[in-house]
């Protein structure tokens, strides 16, 4: 006798969205619970992970094709580390117009780096102070956009 693993089809409902750290951020909470957000509102979701080397994200991103990349950082790098990450993403040429977004703590001494940010290729910045709220209406936004309907989240 013989057991075949049947694994669940995945509906093809939903945005396939990126979740990742930068290089230099351990952190792993905050993507966990990101996963389980975009999860909650509906989207597929392949996490990465704490410290991926900026080749790694590229390398992923190209082969997957995702809807969205979303880059947490906790540890105060984000933007350094994010600008970096932007310029070898951007390059890219199947990268170029693909929606990447970032949020958490982005620099250790306070202030906002959003438009250095905006302004390095991320689509959206989503700086610690500012809640989730902002954070799922661009979901849901990108969602319509791109005519990728939603759970219920």
């Amino acid at each position: 006798m013989s057991i075949e693993a049947v694994q669940p089809a995945l509906p093809d409902a939903g945005l396939d969205v990126i979740v990742t750290g930068l290089s230099s951020d351990a952190h792993t909470w905050n993507l966990v619970y990101l996963e389980l957000l975009l999860e909650e509102l509906g989207c597929r979701v392949t996490n990465l992970g704490a410290c991926v080397p900026d080749a790694t994200i590229v390398g992923e991103c190209a082969v997957r094709r995702p809807d969205l990349v979303v880059i947490s950082s906790l540890n105060g790098h984000g933007c350094q580390d994010g600008v970096r990450l932007m310029d070898t993403f951007r390059a890219h040429p199947a990268l170029v117009t693909m929606p990447v977004v970032i949020g958490g703590k982005l620099d250790v001494i306070g202030g906002s780096n959003a438009a250095r940010l905006v302004e390095a290729g991320f689509d959206a910045v989503f700086e610690d102070s500012g809640g989730l709220s902002p954070f799922r209406t661009f979901i849901h936004t990108l969602a319509v956009r791109t005519g990728v309907p939603l759970g219920a989240g």
